[in-house]
């Protein structure tokens, strides 16, 4: 087993449903983390879809944990529970605090040193706070729908699931930041902590970086309309299946063009210009078709590697499972999920020191542990810091990373008060600094890399390897998301790092992971979100004219932002380890896993129907897509339980109606409705709904306006404000991001190389004439 990274962290689990995904994060890196359940167990434990029984969704998200029975309705229990919130380090509860007769924000006010998250769908404060989600609710008004689907007719939602794993990994990290700053400054914290923020500014942040093929481009004015451009990452089908393509540089362009035999039409330059290639791609697109129409996507998959050209078959979640890189890396276990019955369950999230820290025992009875920690409280360090100021004041983090994944790791840290430095090199830099014509920078660079320094080295010239090494030296932690061997073969691997600085902590991302067949491939998003089955389920049954496919994840950017929030989760385990052992360090997250792991029910029960020995109940419950009054509006409503059916029949003045019935009167009834208005009636009965929003809308959006989700970041080259998330969660004791404009290439090099390894005005000249370092010198601003 890897060290475990949070040993003797004491976490004290009071949630339900989705919030469970939570605490199985904290308990995957080796927090003791014992679920209180009432008499009879969690009522979670019979949520569909169910496997010979069990819940699936609860015995995924409770393993590594133990169970005790505390009766809300014994006072000698209720002590029980006092009594482990007061000697525990955090507590999670999403409402079941209340039964104990208490409530989150008292605990916290009666155990100062504790950190208690409070989970809810909308949070506790704000005009909807009272409002019922589901996932497909939070895809409708966080804005992600309105990016999916064909540009006409109806949206397409995206897989059940998703929402709630990406609120879980921005849950683990605030809580997880409150502790870090409980370690810092020895005081606890509250945090009213709603899914609904979390999903707004963590899966599709309408308002943070877009990718590298939207990074030149800006939306501007109010523009409703839903994404023209669904051949970014265009699909083909082939002989047994599609493929995937995402040509993004010159060079894999090049690639393709070879591959195709060099058509004359498209020897231009200009095509190197992702602009250019869009534009052309219905043509490009023939040859394309033309080429894999009789090939297998294995043998497409294999020349375009030849080719260098980035492309990915639309697997199926099943054959995911089977695959041989997954079973490789050990990222699908067999394990007896639920007591006598065996099935294929994603392990986990987290690699630490080349080990897999993840899914070790099953969920546990109900009652199965006495209400004691197994462990010595985790030794407090005297604080360092005061409360108020930001937790990570004086960590120094060199940051590699580059386009989403890498550059949201490193914001989640500046943004909390680290000292991030970004390394860049003249020839190749962050592909979200590529920028409209005529801009000096990229909104989502803007967004992305606030609160940086930016230094300019070649890493690849010995000086700069020399300059590079004094850095580490000097840092906390490293951050990058190259291909596995790119550090490697700079001369900075791991035990290189460490040698350099014993207490350094390697921390990061890429496609496929550092090891495994799959390890090597070039990997983008799109192709993640194809090799793991995600666009295969992201589907629509409307046939629409003229389409190539039914598939439409091509505006998404998942996984990508809530890759860097489960990076920023691990690397920070590891400075907790780091700072509690004085040991160093390397962890790492395979995006292609933290995929498999978001959808880690529908592959667990994918898994158990393929098997077809055991008992198999699915989730019944409806989300239903329905249009509104005006032009392309659509409301979102989730029926699931006999109740909300029988509310719904109320709601439309019907009698009970065969359910497909209901549907389509639902339907009738929303097209005289603007979408608010139907949610809101839907809302007051009782059944979760929400409007289909959009940008606009959500800077508008009432509930995150009162809970101050945005305020807005001016940039010196950037015309018109952005507004730009205020922080993880509303903390009581760590005050709102600060907004200093992300950096020019470059800009701050002399600075660093001055304050933080002392070099010399001359030497520093030196190095920049010499083309070791390169500086900037800031641009005027726009007019």
């Amino acid at each position: 087993m890897p060290d475990r990274l949070l040993d003797a962290v004491r976490v004290v689990d009071l949630s339900e449903g989705g919030a469970d995904a939570v605490t199985r994060l904290l308990a995957d890196l080796g927090a003791d983390v014992l679920k209180v359940e009432p008499p009879g167990g969690s009522p979670g434990r019979t949520t569909l879809p169910t496997l010979a029984g069990a819940s699936i969704p609860f015995a995924v998200h409770n393993a590594n944990k133990r169970s005790t029975v505390l009766d809300p309705h014994s006072p000698k229990d209720r002590q029980r529970l006092f009594g482990l919130a007061a000697s525990a380090d955090i507590l999670v509860e999403s409402g079941q605090a209340a039964a104990y007769g208490t409530a989150g924000a008292a605990l916290a006010e009666d155990c100062p040193h504790l950190v208690v998250l409070s989970i809810s769908d909308f949070g506790a404060t704000g005009p909807r706070s009272s409002w019922r989600a589901s996932d497909a609710v939070l895809y409708a008004m966080s804005g992600s729908l309105s990016r999916t689907g064909p540009t006409v007719g109806t949206p397409v939602l995206p897989p059940d699931g998703i929402a709630t794993a990406t609120a879980a990994a921005q849950a683990a990290w605030a809580v997880l930041v409150a502790y870090y700053n409980r370690l810092r400054c020895g005081t606890g914290d509250y945090i009213d902590f709603s899914r609904f923020d979390a999903v707004v500014i963590s899966l599709d942040p309408a308002f943070g970086a877009h990718g590298q093929a939207a990074a030149g481009v800006r939306s501007g004015g109010r523009w409703r309309g839903r994404p023209k451009n669904q051949d970014a990452y265009p699909i083909y089908p082939c002989r047994d299946g599609y493929v995937r393509l995402c040509v993004m540089a010159p060079r894999q362009w090049r690639g393709l063009r070879r591959w195709l035999g060099e058509p004359e039409d498209f020897q231009d330059p200009k095509y190197e210009t992702l602009g250019a290639r869009f534009a052309a791609w219905p043509e490009i697109g023939v040859l394309v078709t033309a080429l894999f129409a009789e090939k297998s996507m294995k043998e497409l998959v294999a020349a375009g590697q030849a080719h260098g050209v980035p492309i990915a078959a639309v697997l199926t979640p099943s054959r995911i499972l089977a695959s041989e890189h997954f079973q490789a890396v050990g990222a699908i276990t067999d394990a007896e999920l639920v007591p006598g019955v065996h099935t294929k369950v994603p392990t986990g999230y987290f690699v630490v020191d080349g080990q897999r820290s993840g899914f070790r025992t099953p969920a546990p009875a109900a009652g199965h542990d006495e209400p004691r920690w197994l462990t010595e409280p985790a030794p407090t360090p005297k604080p360092s810091g005061e409360v108020g100021d930001y937790p990570f004041a004086g960590l120094r983090i060199l940051d590699l990373g580059i386009i989403v994944a890498g550059g949201e790791l490193s914001r989640l840290f500046g943004d909390l008060g680290a000292d991030v430095i970004k390394i860049e090199s003249s020839d190749y830099p962050d592909g979200l600094r590529q920028s409209r014509v005529g801009d000096a920078m990229s909104e989502s660079f803007a967004w992305t890399h606030r609160n940086h320094r930016a230094v300019g080295i070649d890493l690849r010239s010995a000086e700069g390897k020399e300059i590079f090494a004094r850095l580490v030296a000097e840092a906390d932690a490293v951050f990058a998301n190259f291909k596995p061997g790119t550090l490697a073969s700079l001369g900075f691997d791991y035990d290189a790092l460490h040698a350099l600085n014993p207490r350094i902590v390697l921390a990061g991302s890429s496609a496929f992971g550092n090891t495994g067949p799959w390890s090597t491939r070039l990997g983008y998003g799109p192709l993640v979100r194809a090799t793991t089955g995600a666009t295969r389920v992201w589907t629509s049954e409307e046939a629409v004219a003229g389409a190539r496919h039914a598939f439409y994840d091509a505006a998404t950017i998942f996984p990508d932002h809530v890759v860097g929030r489960l990076a920023a989760v691990l690397a920070l385990a590891a400075l907790v380890r780091r700072d509690r052992d004085g040991l160093g360090a390397h962890v790492h997250i395979s995006q292609a896993e933290v995929v498999v792991n978001q959808l880690d029910t529908l592959f667990v029960t994918e898994a158990a129907l393929a098997d077809g020995t055991t008992r198999v109940r699915d989730d019944p419950t409806v989300h239903a897509v329905c249009p509104c009054a005006g032009d392309d509006e659509w409301c979102v409503v989730s029926i699931g339980t006999d109740d909300e059916w029988r509310c719904l029949a109320d709601v439309l003045g019907t009698s009970e109606l065969p359910r497909a019935e209901l549907v389509a009167a639902l339907h009738d009834w929303t097209r005289a409705r603007t979408p608010l208005q139907a949610a809101e009636a839907l809302q007051h009965a009782g059944i979760a709904a929400g409007p289909m929003q959009r940008p606009p809308d959500i800077l508008e959006d009432p509930q995150l306006i009162a809970r101050k989700l945005f305020s807005d970041m001016t940039h010196p080259l950037i015309a018109r404000p952005l507004p730009a998330e205020t922080g993880p969660a509303p903390f009581r004791n760590i005050p709102p991001a600060p907004r200093r404009p992300a950096p020019q290439a470059g800009q701050d090099t002399r600075q660093v190389c001055e304050q933080v390894l002392g070099l010399s005005p001359d030497e520093i000249e030196r190095l920049i004439k010499d083309g070791v370092l390169f500086a900037s010198q800031p641009q005027e601003a726009p007019q």
